[in-house]
């Protein structure tokens, strides 16, 4: 399949993805970082994104198994600084697809996200394949911290690493780190869900990050759509491809 031509007017891709979506009855979104740029949470590979930015370390290391059992203060001060963002709130990529899926006409998000924001704008089925800074769970009791709690223990001792104060435990957010297994049952559920649809949407997403970006080998339906802001490794496959900002896409 030669790459589709790249639709970059915004105008032009409202009316593109409202026609696809009232065309299909299982259409499943799959998304990225691109999503929440939106609400003020940088992504990672873009220019201004996380991996261009200067710190101790690199983010692949701060975001791995290894550092946070080796470094858990350095680790929980990147967490608490650059992880959660306790100001972003849905943009209108978030609440547009909340509102097609309350119609009836998407069927679930398979989110790499780890912020929340699809939840908060109303949506119900929502596969996070990474986790969500919305659950931090005691290693040893199993008790769940939400990220205020995160947030406001950031003083509560010399290396401001939580601790569960219902047992002592360590608590580890509920955030798949490099070196760690994707969560079996939200894999199975988004694999399930993408094999099913007729139609799949992929935005805001580099599709360079594996094993996420390898879900698109499960879907079988007539229309692959991608709205990216840049070129991905997976365009020449596109039906439709959209090159513009996707809260503005998604403004229909």
């Amino acid at each position: 399949m030669s790459a589709a031509t790249a639709i970059t007017n915004p105008a032009e891709a409202q009316r593109t993805l409202a026609t696809i979506f009232d065309q299909h009855s299982r259409t499943v979104f799959f998304g990225g970082a691109g999503v929440s740029t939106a609400s003020g949470i940088p992504d990672f590979r873009s220019v201004d994104g996380l991996y261009h930015q200067h710190f101790a370390y690199p983010p692949e290391t701060m975001l791995s198994h290894s550092f946070f059992r080796a470094h858990p203060a350095e680790f929980f001060t990147f967490y608490r600084e650059r992880m959660i963002a306790p100001d972003a709130r849905p943009n209108q990529a978030h609440i547009k697809l909340a509102e097609l899926e309350r119609a009836g006409r998407l069927t679930s998000v398979v989110t790499q996200n780890i912020d929340g924001l699809h939840q908060a704008a109303g949506s119900k089925r929502v596969w996070e394949l990474h986790g969500s800074v919305h659950r931090n769970v005691c290693q040893r009791c199993g008790a769940v911290y939400d990220a205020a709690w995160i947030l406001a223990r950031e003083h509560e001792n010399e290396q401001g690493v939580p601790v569960c104060p219902a047992c002592g435990g360590g608590i580890k957010p509920d955030v798949v780190l490099y070196e760690e297994p994707l969560d079996e049952d939200v894999l199975l559920g988004a694999v399930r869900d993408i094999s099913a649809a007729d139609c799949l949407v992929v935005g805001g997403t580099s599709l360079v990050v594996y094993p996420a970006a390898g879900l698109l080998q499960y879907f079988q339906g007539d229309t692959l759509v991608i709205v990216n802001r840049d070129p991905t490794p997976q365009d020449a496959r596109a039906d439709v491809l959209i090159s513009c900002d996707i809260a503005q896409a998604f403004a229909f």
